[in-house]
């Protein structure tokens, strides 16, 4: 997707996350997909810059004297230092030799083909991950939830944001990527298919330098999209994506999984494992989702009519942009978000999880004419959770694409997304 660089910057919840990184750590390194806004994000703390995507000076001075490289005002910025994996040793080295925090900002958009050299950076690096923007950091609606203040045991109070079902179908195609948030409808979709598109016939072949067939990588990209906020199998995944021509090998589902993962492409919701009442099994499947729900739309040549003319898979695609929202909002309060499911098919969408132990369950639904089953539900599972070893939640919400915020008589909250912010 094309860059942002000439548009004023947009605030960012994990703005905070790197300022505390920094005064915290000799350097910080800035992960997540393409085009999410991490070397904007970066610059805005970085006193000097090194692309080393493009800058192809700076990658020969760097075999030559990596010193080049390192030297000028800190903190300085190493964008994209994947490509050149070795820088990782030199940065280490000099974080050592300094002792001051702050000192290098590093961002990359793909995993190292080999992590063992991450793990000799303890103690000297921190990590912040980076996704495509939360429906508030893009100016949508008005905040009138805090996921903070939830977490607290307050009760939601807020009016109707305004959004309506064909507000949240275009939402879902344009995505969260900065470069696309003014741009025409039609524009965000073609660069959401041309993202993919690039991610299919260059990125997934680089990320390790292993070759990997456009065609069936496509073919697993389609059913994923088809599959997007669910626990579809390997074995699903597989027969989906081989179709006529009968099932992909497992095995070459399961790699190109981990390359779309190590891309950042893909980030899977893991399954909640608490204490338990009852002698009821705990599913541990993953629910799959793109980084943005506007890639899924693409993979499958989607539009904002054709999910009105779908609602079921709207309604994935809203749950799936919802997830991407909490896990922005949630990583800022030091939190995870997963997913419950257990063997008599009680569900819940998404648990907030923060590393003190609080914790909040919601329902996530398109229409409001679902609160009162999603309601339901939750109360159910809160009387499966054994609360004495896992605690009470600090809050059970529906999250639902339009309405007010409120707090129900069985005490279960009512968020419309378009309110919901850090």
């Amino acid at each position: 997707m094309a860059s942002s660089a000439g548009t004023p910057y947009r605030p960012r919840i994990a703005d905070a996350e790197l300022r505390g990184c920094l005064a915290a750590a000799g350097a910080v390194v800035i992960e997540g997909p393409k085009a999410c806004g991490k070397t904007r994000m970066a610059q805005q703390l970085a006193a000097s810059t090194v692309l080393l995507d493009v800058d192809i000076a700076a990658r020969q001075a760097l075999a030559v004297d990596p010193a080049l490289v390192l030297a000028g005002p800190r903190p300085r910025l190493l964008d994209e230092w994947q490509v050149e994996p070795a820088l990782w040793n030199q940065v280490r080295r000099a974080v050592d030799a300094s002792l001051e925090p702050g000192q290098f900002l590093l961002t990359g958009s793909a995993v190292p083909a080999d992590e063992a050299d991450r793990h000799t950076g303890a103690g000297r690096f921190s990590f912040l991950r980076l996704r495509p923007m939360t429906l508030c950091e893009s100016g949508v609606g008005q905040v009138g939830v805090s996921l903070a203040a939830l977490l607290e045991g307050q009760p939601p109070s807020c009016a109707d944001p305004g959004l309506v079902v064909a507000d949240l179908a275009e939402l879902v195609c344009r995505g969260g990527w900065p470069a696309q948030l003014d741009r025409p409808l039609a524009a965000a979709c073609r660069a959401a298919r041309d993202y993919l598109e690039q991610v299919r016939q260059v990125d997934v072949q680089r990320v390790d330098g292993r070759r990997r067939d456009p065609q069936r990588l496509g073919a697993l990209l389609r059913s994923l999209a088809r599959n997007v906020a669910t626990e579809v199998s390997l074995s699903t995944l597989a027969a989906d994506a081989g179709g006529a021509d009968g099932p992909l090998d497992p095995r070459t589902v399961a790699d190109h999984l981990q390359a779309l993962e190590r891309l950042m492409v893909l980030e899977n919701q893991p399954a909640w494992r608490p204490h338990l009442r009852s002698k009821a099994a705990l599913r541990q499947a993953p629910r799959r989702h793109f980084c943005d729900p506007s890639l899924a739309v693409a993979a499958l040549g989607g539009s904002a009519q054709r999910l009105l003319n779908d609602l079921e898979w709207l309604g994935l695609l809203f749950e799936s942009l919802v997830v991407r929202d909490l896990r922005v909002l949630a990583q800022a309060l030091d939190g995870e978000v997963f997913h419950y499911r257990d063997n008599y098919g009680l569900e819940v969408d998404a648990i907030v999880q923060l590393r003190d132990g609080r914790w909040g369950a919601i329902e996530i639904k398109l229409g409001p004419g679902q609160v009162e089953a999603a309601a339901a539900g939750l109360l159910r599972f809160r009387q499966q959770i054994d609360t004495r070893r896992t605690g009470e939640p600090a809050f059970l919400a529906v999250l639902c694409g339009s309405g007010y915020g409120y707090q129900r008589a069985d005490g279960v909250a009512v968020v419309p997304v378009g309110a919901l912010g850090p």
